[in-house]
């Protein structure tokens, strides 16, 4: 990549395709998901290496739930061993690894395996790493708005104290700045109830790649992309 290309300091990825991936290969849609990890693992040491800072992923959203059983079964197997895979990973890499979304659905042993890697991983000064799970857009700002309120109930914050940027604390990606640049992959053109607030100013690439195939090649091109538009906040440019 050339010097000259601006990277950008957090991309943001919605997982799209496993399933129609496996499918147009005779497999089922399970083999889509599990080579769907795989390649998560490769863009994370490829992000790093260009620059990246920081990288979300859309692993399982809220309306996932409504899929056979059979494949949420399987994919909660496949986030199991994911867990185990990523903390191996953490340490090689020095990656920090966090995981967004409202946890108690998920089963006791996944959520101690979430808390285990974010304990272990949370000082390491590589690749910030954010996987949402059971995460949905809407639900993160409800449950936002949930905490601001018993924040102003129990005295420690004023109604006009409630700034953006004091409302962007209550988030689960609190810290974390904004993504710069939003990935879909298989052709979908839409966010899916993907940080919503947190979207606001970023600028989308679409590729009709499926995510198995995405490759270091695809997100230069996407980070090309990125760098072709005219990045405005408020009508003025961004240096």
């Amino acid at each position: 990549m050339s010097e000259e290309i601006k990277v950008p300091r957090h991309v943001a990825i919605i997982l799209d395709g496993n399933g129609r991936w496996a499918k147009a290969k005779g497999m089922p849609r399970n083999y889509g998901h599990v080579q769907g990890a795989k390649t998560v693992e490769t863009i994370c040491e490829e992000a790093y290496r260009m620059g990246i800072q920081y990288l979300t992923v859309y692993a399982f959203s809220t309306e996932n739930w409504n899929r056979p059983q059979d494949e949420v079964d399987a994919l909660m197997k496949l986030l199991r061993n994911y867990m185990k895979t990523c903390l191996k990973t953490a340490e090689k890499n020095r990656m920090c690894v966090r995981v967004l979304g409202e946890k108690s659905r998920l089963d006791e042993d996944i959520r101690s395996r979430i808390e285990e890697l974010e304990e272990a991983t949370k000082n390491n000064d590589g690749l910030h790493f954010q996987i949402a799970i059971n995460y949905g857009g809407r639900d993160e700002i409800l449950r936002a708005v949930k905490k601001a309120v018993q924040k102003v109930k129990e005295g420690e914050l004023s109604e006009t104290g409630i700034s953006e940027e004091v409302f962007a604390g209550f988030l689960d990606t609190a810290g974390i700045p904004d993504p710069d640049l939003l990935i879909r992959t298989c052709n979908e053109q839409r966010i899916s109830n993907f940080l919503l607030w947190q979207l606001a100013y970023t600028e989308f690439y679409f590729t009709p790649v499926a995510w198995p195939d995405f490759s270091k090649e695809e997100l230069v091109k996407a980070v090309e992309a990125y760098n072709h538009r005219d990045r405005r906040y408020g009508g003025l440019k961004e240096e």
